[in-house]
């Protein structure tokens, strides 16, 4: 059981460790920085998301890191984070469809491909809704192994790990907001900077 456990632990963390890869990868070619500074740059962001396992209760960091450190328009900060802690959860998306195959195995049911596919698009669809406060992906987890008839009591099988690895998913989540204000920042930044510019230097004619 420890055996199967930790290889399922170890499958999500290199999930997620692939996933901040690629979020590096968008960094480096379309957010045209150093993604090594980048890393650096949100190191605390990255923490305080490790240790309270809550999106939103980052989000005050987040809007500070992006606009001081990352240089991101306030314009493109105040819009990207805070819809990014409730929708863009890819690092729980990642663990939940992970979790839904490993209690299937566990209970020796077989799922085809169609199904697989089928449990992929419902999780993404559903880490949308997810809570961003600790342990809200397991209630999500819950409905959508009842959806595709896997007992949703097989949750108690991972629950020994479910604290760790909610605390690298979260910290991939926001990884995942500031990989996307930098992207935003340097495709849109420019051209609402100027339109700031001009709304800010428009006469008032009243």
């Amino acid at each position: 059981s420890l055996s199967g456990l930790t290889y399922y632990a170890g499958v999500v963390l290199l999930g997620l460790l692939l996933l901040v890869i690629f979020y590096v990868c968008l960094v480096a070619f379309l957010g045209k920085s150093n993604p090594l500074q980048f890393l650096k740059k949100i190191r605390d962001v990255q923490l305080l998301a490790f240790s309270t396992t809550s999106s939103a209760a980052v989000m005050p960091l987040s809007l500070q890191t992006a606009e001081e450190e990352l240089n991101v328009d306030k314009t493109v900060s105040n819009f990207i984070i805070p819809i990014g802690a409730t929708v863009n959860m890819d690092g729980t998306a990642l663990y939940q469809t992970i979790t839904t195959l490993f209690i299937a195995q566990a209970y020796g049911l077989e799922m085809s491909l169609l199904n697989i596919i089928v449990v992929i698009v419902t999780i993404v669809a559903a880490s949308i809704g997810t809570p961003a406060i600790p342990g809200g992906g397991v209630v999500i987890l819950a409905s959508v192994l009842g959806s595709v008839g896997i007992p949703a009591e097989g949750i108690i099988i991972i629950i020994g790990v479910e604290r760790l690895l909610g605390m690298f998913r979260t910290a991939v989540n926001v990884t995942g907001d500031l990989t996307a204000c930098m992207v935003f920042n340097t495709l849109y930044g420019k051209r609402l900077s100027l339109a700031n510019i001009k709304t800010d230097n428009k006469p008032n004619l009243e």
